[in-house]
């Protein structure tokens, strides 16, 4: 862990309903720096501003990382909208950890984003990607890296709470790693991230600089994990167990929650 860079983990689709859960630099191949586009709502809640972006996922990442790269950070929160369907490694996972061949028949792009973690998988109805920026000296800022996401975490878990979803919590323990969450951020559970009921809804990583601290959001809408394991780098048996495992270990709220969540935690920055 350095201080430029740390990491903080972290066929049917899941979904958390209101109230219950039911079960049910960019370094990526063909990913280019351009094809953001920015969007027409920037706008301001209390003393940050809010702005939502669209484009492909390498390029909203690279934009992402470069607002804590340089001395100046200031407090914002970027909504991002990825048009590819992609794999995301973080920081610090080995390209290898994903099956070239499998990658390439499925279709899927990836690229690798400079905060830490394991593999996420964005795109249009996977995760509602949300990225908050504070900077360095920030009364939000937060000297303790696995204290500094803490309140991040209980901003999502109220406004999860604000729409209707109940067994809401905002996790404060240490990193609880798994046989698989080298390799998946949704198989873990870190600091400032969130469980619905016991199940991972909101995934939450970190990039700190002298400029400010990046948290990279993402809060799963549906949960699919055997599309991720699919082009992740592991044997038949292996892959066939992890999906097993993985089975319940998160869920996905689903739009309307989301959109719902959304507006509890612009609300909820808004106080702060």
């Amino acid at each position: 862990m350095t201080a430029e860079r740390v990491t903080s983990d972290q066929g049917t689709a899941d979904r958390v309903e209101a109230g219950s859960v039911e079960a049910g630099g960019v370094e990526a191949g063909g990913v280019e720096d351009g094809g953001v586009t920015p969007g027409s709502d920037i706008t301001t809640a209390g003393s940050w501003s809010l702005s939502t972006q669209s484009g492909d996922a390498g390029a909203l990442h690279a934009g992402s990382a470069s607002l804590v790269g340089t001395p100046g950070a200031s407090r914002s929160v970027r909504i991002l909208e990825a048009t590819d369907r992609c794999v995301v490694l973080g920081s610090t996972q080995p390209d290898s950890a994903l099956d070239a061949g499998r990658l390439a028949r499925s279709g899927l792009g990836w690229t690798r984003r400079r905060s830490g973690g394991a593999a996420v998988m964005v795109g249009p109805g996977e995760v509602l990607w949300v990225d908050i920026v504070v900077p360095a000296g920030d009364p939000l800022w937060v000297p303790d890296v696995g204290r500094a996401g803490w309140w991040i975490g209980d901003l999502w878990a109220d406004a999860l709470r604000g729409a209707g979803c109940r067994g809401v919590q905002a996790w404060r323990g240490s990193l609880v790693r798994t046989e698989w969450s080298g390799q998946v951020c949704f198989a873990g559970l870190g600091p400032g991230e969130v469980t619905v009921r016991g199940r991972k809804v909101l995934g939450l990583s970190q990039r700190r600089t002298r400029a400010g601290a990046l948290f990279q959001c993402a809060l799963l809408l549906r949960w699919a994990p055997e599309e991720l394991l699919d082009v992740m780098a592991l044997g038949d048996e292996d892959r066939s167990r992890a999906v097993g495992d993985l089975a319940g270990a998160a869920a996905g709220v689903g739009n309307e929650v989301a959109a719902a969540v959304m507006e509890g935690l612009v609300a909820g920055l808004a106080g702060r």
